[in-house]
């Protein structure tokens, strides 16, 4: 007869762990420890609690484990990931599917039960050995509408080590829901090591299993790949939201600031690498987070939290100049681990895009590195990746926006989706409604690709609510829940649409880094009816005076009409091309596309090809 699963943690947990483990009163998170014990079969067992004892074990534990290593400055740590696992791994992450389910062209699938049974044959006995830690965190703040529950089980110290500067802790929490708590669950194994990192990474496998609110993760210690709660648990969560009528998105969540101390909060979606994290922080603003966010329509008004207490950031192009606060934070005295960047032999760390010259010497993902030195393939290696990573606690930072931690969430007063497109789009515009916005903005979202996932940078890819690497049911449902979202809500907060990336005929950027706090207040001031707008064919765009006022107070330079029209004038073939695109895609790829999202798109074509017969194809904003 199998054992119990109180009889295997008896047999395989010291008593001291197993206490800890027993003070919560629920059966499924007792079967799946079991599970995890069994599968993986670790030399010993720790479960961490909330205390600050457990948790200064972990970071130290890191550092003997040699997986992170000490820097100068205290609290700061450095990792290196193996240099062909330094980003997520599209490939070989499937999400797991019922028999006969097909989600679509845009997803990669496996039949459940067979990749269950080959995940769990990669993971087995992958802890022989080693510590298993057991972590309890809180997907949205405690004691919420917007709270989940995980659980994750790991090998590794810099996993566990950043899991709890990402989340907040939840062993408490676990404790007060007893057998009420629902909880997602990760299995992870950085499997065998050589010289430190994972050694065969021709089996990682990263595997979600909504329907078991399970993910699987081996042979990997990339952070994208291995911090179950952050992108894989949101397919979960997106699932998980789709049968309970709430949203999980790729968003930040901060406020801008207004007038006579007027905070707007916003939510934006932006794909890796296309000016996500330099939005939310922006100078003057207050972050409340940069990456996940939980949606729900209460009482009529949609709100929105923050799923993490972190930051998990890209840390290539930070400088003093465009990033005053970052900067700050990460040369002062904080809790903050870096990833794949170069380490000099004084200790100090470099990124690509750094102040100052790049360091003659040192070591980074690659090993001890110099300018010059090429990979297997000869491919110049740069001083650091580009998809070199910092992970810090909010709190760290001081634009942290009160309201990280409000159990009801913000009130959304504005919903921003950006892309890297250099031909179309204008800078920042805004939608006529909340179905044109989802309809021709989010929906029809494209970006460039970047280095933040294994594949060719530059090439354009669809990419609806720049969310679709991490969407786990069909797309059409997926965008038929955005658009019921809005619809029953009492009033839709304004949809716009951001591109920091317009280029003019020559090739040359059209927008300066900083440009984009000049969008964000323009924005605060449409959301409260505060500022024009001319309305073309693809929404309404800003008018000069209200941007050139902007300029001027906010950044003390001048804004010249030339500028403006060759940013804002509507560039109608790209569009076209865009939208014909677009439609061909939901027409051909996607099944059960909303009909709502054929006529509006359908109706953005035919106010193109009119303005195009009336005006020409470049349309200046004075024609409008």
């Amino acid at each position: 007869m199998p054992l119990s699963a109180v009889e295997i943690l008896k047999q395989r947990v010291t008593p001291a762990h197993l206490e800890r483990l027993s003070a919560i009163d629920n059966a499924e998170l007792f079967a799946f420890v079991a599970d995890a014990v069994e599968l993986l079969d670790p030399e010993s067992v720790y479960v961490v609690t909330d205390s600050p004892e457990d948790l200064k074990t972990v970071r130290e534990q890191a550092l003997a484990d040699g997986e992170e290593f000490p820097l100068p400055i205290a609290g700061h740590t450095y990792h290196f990931d193996s240099i062909l696992d330094q980003a997520r791994d599209k490939e070989n992450t499937r999400i797991l599917v019922p028999e006969g389910e097909d989600l679509g062209p845009h997803f990669n699938t496996m039949e459940r039960l067979k990749g269950t049974a080959e995940v769990r044959g990669i993971l087995s006995g992958a802890m022989k050995g080693r510590v298993m830690w057991v972590r309890f965190f809180c997907l949205g703040p405690v004691r919420s509408p917007f709270t989940v529950l995980a659980c994750q089980v790991t090998d590794s110290t810099y996993v566990a080590h950043n899991l709890d500067l990402l989340y907040r802790q939840g062993y408490e929490e676990f404790k007060r829901q007893g057998q009420k708590a629902r909880f997602f669950k990760v299995v992870h194994s950085q499997g065998e090591l050589e010289n430190g990192v994972s050694k065969n990474i021709p089996l990682r496998r990263v595997y979600v299993d909504p329907v078991g609110r399970t993910v699987y993760s081996s042979n990997t210690q990339y952070g994208g790949n291995t911090l179950g709660l952050k992108k894989l648990s949101m397919r979960l969560a997106i699932h998980q939201a789709s049968s309970e009528g709430w949203l999980c998105e790729h968003m930040f969540v901060m406020a801008v600031h207004g007038p006579a101390g007027r905070k707007t909060y916003f939510t934006g979606a932006f794909p890796s690498l296309c000016g996500k994290t330099s939005t939310s922080m922006m100078r003057g603003e207050t972050i409340v987070g940069d990456d996940i966010a939980y949606l729900r329509n209460l009482d009529g008004k949609l709100r929105a939290v923050n799923v993490e207490k972190g930051m998990f950031g890209i840390i290539m192009g930070v400088n003093s100049k465009d990033d005053p606060i970052l900067w700050k934070t990460l040369h002062a005295p904080n809790e903050i681990i870096f990833s794949n960047v170069l380490v000099t032999p004084g200790k100090t760390v470099y990124w690509i895009g750094k102040d100052g010259p790049v360091p003659p010497s040192g070591i980074n993902h690659s090993g001890e590195w110099a300018p010059g030195k090429k990979d297997a393939k000869g491919r110049e290696i740069d001083p650091s990746h580009k998809n070199g990573r910092f992970t810090l606690s909010l709190n760290c930072l001081e634009n942290v926006d009160p309201e990280l931690d409000n159990p009801e969430g913000v009130a959304v007063g504005g919903v921003i989706y950006g892309a890297r497109d250099s031909s179309a789009w204008v800078p920042v515009r805004q939608a006529f409604d909340w179905v044109h916005g989802i309809a021709t903005i989010a929906a029809s979202l494209e970006s460039e690709t970047t280095a933040a996932t294994l594949s060719k940078e530059g090439v354009v890819n669809f990419d609806p609510m720049s969310n679709l690497d991490f969407v786990s049911i069909p797309l059409g449902r997926y965008i038929r829940n955005n658009l019921d979202m809005g619809r029953n809500l009492r009033q839709a907060p304004p949809v716009f649409g951001v591109n920091y990336f317009l280029r003019g005929e020559d090739g040359r950027w059209l927008n300066e880094k900083t440009d984009k706090a000049v969008w964000l207040k323009w924005m605060e001031r449409r959301a409260h009816g505060e500022a024009g707008a001319i309305r073309t064919p693809v929404g309404f765009i800003p008018e000069y005076t209200d941007l050139e006022e902007i300029f001027r107070t906010l950044q003390g330079k001048a804004y010249s009409p030339e500028a403006y029209t060759e940013q804002f004038t509507i560039r109608v073939d790209q569009y076209l091309a865009k939208m014909e695109r677009i439609e061909k895609i939901y027409r051909t790829e996607v099944r059960d596309t909303p009909p709502e999202l054929f006529d509006v798109i359908g109706e953005e074509i035919r106010r193109l090809r009119e303005a195009k017969e009336k005006h020409g194809p470049r349309i200046a904003p004075d024609r409008f």
